[in-house]
């Protein structure tokens, strides 16, 4: 069943005047110059400066900055859930970013980052599995296959991340997911039916990388549940796609 809160947002955004979450222009959601600041650049290679130990190859379509910032924002924490398209566009490419070459076989695994279920409540909605699923459409229309596999689930509750150093979320976030009931029986098959072991297909999805603290952890825990090392899931299983990142994370792989 439809969440009441959710449902009060779609129909607002229907019936009262929308102005672009990036900049404000009045009569559309995302305005063109906006759109292009979010997917208009090919994906980048991203990694945050320390790099945490696990965190597998990230891409990210642009900086979080200015209207990507406004953006992402407006679609989280203000419930403009229009705005999923857009992300989940960008997202998409950073997820053919890293999924290894074209040509090569089996589905792509979009594997999101879960929320907290007292932030989910609070939202209304899961900003992170919702640009997951859009993501994965913009995808198939492409003719890649991609699905979205929920399969991760906090193990415990964890500290408010906002104002911790990189040392204080590694140690925040150790141990603190673990996948859903099923997840690791799920995952197990498909990496063997499709090698996806050896081919990498397996993405995990977020919306935004600071320290890398989040996705390093993601990566332990489908790596243990997949039957195989750390190592392993780095370089074999996982890669990692974001929308955005910080601007330092771009910076560092800029040549």
């Amino acid at each position: 069943m439809r969440n009441p809160w959710q449902a009060w947002q779609e129909l607002s955004g229907l019936l009262l005047p929308v102005a672009c979450a990036g900049c404000g222009r009045p009569r559309t959601e995302l305005c063109t110059a906006c759109g292009a600041a979010l997917h208009g650049a090919p994906a980048r290679l991203v990694r945050p400066s320390p790099r945490p130990p696990g965190l597998p190859a990230v891409y990210a379509a642009a900086p979080y900055e200015n209207a990507v910032r406004a953006v992402l924002l407006a679609h989280k924490e203000r419930g403009a859930l229009g705005l999923a398209g857009a992300l989940g566009r960008a997202l998409a490419g950073c997820v053919r970013a890293g999924a290894g070459r074209p040509g090569d076989a089996g589905p792509l695994l979009l594997v999101p980052v879960p929320s907290a279920r007292s932030s989910t409540a609070a939202r209304g909605h899961d900003p992170v599995r919702r640009i997951a699923a859009a993501a994965a459409r913009d995808l198939r229309r492409a003719g890649l296959p991609a699905q979205v596999l929920p399969l991760l689930r906090q193990r415990r509750a964890v500290a408010d991340q906002s104002g911790l150093g990189a040392r204080q979320r590694r140690a925040n976030l150790a141990g603190a997911l673990k996948l859903t009931a099923g997840g690791g029986r799920l995952l197990r098959h498909e990496l063997l039916r499709h090698g996806l072991l050896r081919l990498g297909r397996v993405i995990l999805v977020d919306d935004l990388l600071t320290t890398g603290s989040t996705l390093a952890e993601a990566a332990r825990a489908v790596g243990e549940a997949g039957g195989v090392g750390r190592e392993s899931s780095v370089h074999g299983v996982c890669r990692a796609a974001v929308v955005a990142a910080s601007p330092t994370a771009f910076e560092i792989n800029r040549n």
